[in-house]
């Protein structure tokens, strides 16, 4: 069965499964209602992607939820502004979602920066569950107080790793090689520490200047590699460093939120929820297939000496400007109660 089958029926059973749960209905229309509201969400994802296909599905069921008082428009792969630039426009208070990972809102509330540090986690479930607790729930209410109303944490996109034309499996290996990341300290600081020089290119350019050899790989999740066809670049070698687990947020500024009929608000808070354990189900359930097709287009998987990046990445677990003192050591006793 070809992978696209499989996420169908995956998808119709994860459907199944969440509607014995949850049976949200439509929104009851008052007389003379015609509040109408059109939202632009704007993510960097391949329309193929997982997370893309969620926020189609979610944006689909509020408009008939809501009998089209909202409307979502989405606009993958940075049609919008995306990244800090998507953050932003937040900020200034955009009929506008943005979709990006929360070290984007590191730049107001900096403690968010410690849930995407490097190397920090060990399973999905271990992300969902750190989300739900009250250190993280109180790095949201602060997200609010700077007028971004964070609507869900925790969609994911899978464990990012290495990417490249030749086998990585320890530093030296990635010693003298460009590797393209997005534009964020975050990121940068992560290769760099693990030895490679960081290349902070645009999306829309990183595909042809692997190609080219402008750079040596790139660092991704198995499903960026497939939906994007990475490994037609010569980016042949994906070695498994799980470097960062990609997750991203949903943000929506404050005073637009707050503007939105209650019964509204409330319907779309529910499927953003929902569209999150949704996504991630069908995720997990579909990336042996993935990882199998890959290696079908010639893609070799090779683990990486942990003990070694680790070791080199310990700067980035230290509080940074406007960070609470003893944040990351708090990080590290949620995930160690989650464990255990």
């Amino acid at each position: 069965m070809n992978k696209m089958k499989t996420l169908g029926l995956v998808a119709l059973m994860v459907c199944a499964a969440t509607t014995a749960l949850y049976a949200g209905g439509k929104a009851e229309a008052k007389d003379g209602d015609d509040y109408k509201l059109v939202l632009r969400l704007s993510h960097v994802f391949n329309p193929v992607e997982q997370l893309s296909q969620s926020m189609d599905w979610v944006a689909e069921r509020i408009y008939e939820r809501t009998d089209g008082a909202i409307e979502i428009q989405t606009f993958p792969q940075a049609q919008l502004a995306a990244y800090k630039e998507g953050v932003e426009q937040v900020v200034r208070g955009a009929n506008f979602i943005s979709v990006e990972d929360p070290s984007f809102i590191g730049d107001y509330v900096p403690d968010m920066k410690a849930l995407y540090a490097p190397m920090l986690y060990q399973s999905f479930d271990e992300y969902v569950e750190l989300v739900r607790t009250d250190l993280v729930q109180d790095m949201m209410a602060r997200a609010e107080e700077q007028g971004i109303k964070i609507l869900a944490l925790d969609y994911i996109y899978g464990f990012r790793n290495l990417m490249t034309r030749r086998p990585v499996r320890t530093p030296e290996d990635l010693s003298g090689l460009q590797i393209r990341v997005p534009g964020t300290d975050l990121y940068i600081n992560t290769l760099n520490n693990m030895g490679a020089i960081a290349n902070p290119l645009p999306w829309g350019e990183t595909l042809s200047a692997v190609q080219q050899g402008v750079v040596d790989g790139l660092e991704g999740s198995e499903f960026t590699n497939i939906g994007n066809k990475v490994f037609e670049t010569g980016a042949t070698h994906v070695g498994l460093s799980r470097h960062i687990l990609g997750t991203c947020g949903v943000y929506i500024n404050i005073d637009v939120w707050n503007s939105i009929p209650e019964q509204y608000r409330e319907i779309i808070q529910e499927e953003f929820t929902k569209g999150a354990a949704e996504g991630n189900a069908i995720l997990m359930a579909n990336h042996a297939d993935v990882v199998a097709e890959l290696e079908a287009n010639g893609v070799q998987f090779h683990e990486v000496d942990g003990e070694a990046f680790r070791a080199r990445l310990a700067p980035m677990y230290r509080e940074q400007a406007g960070m609470t003192p003893g944040i990351f050591d708090a990080v590290f006793a949620e995930l160690d109660a989650i464990r255990n």
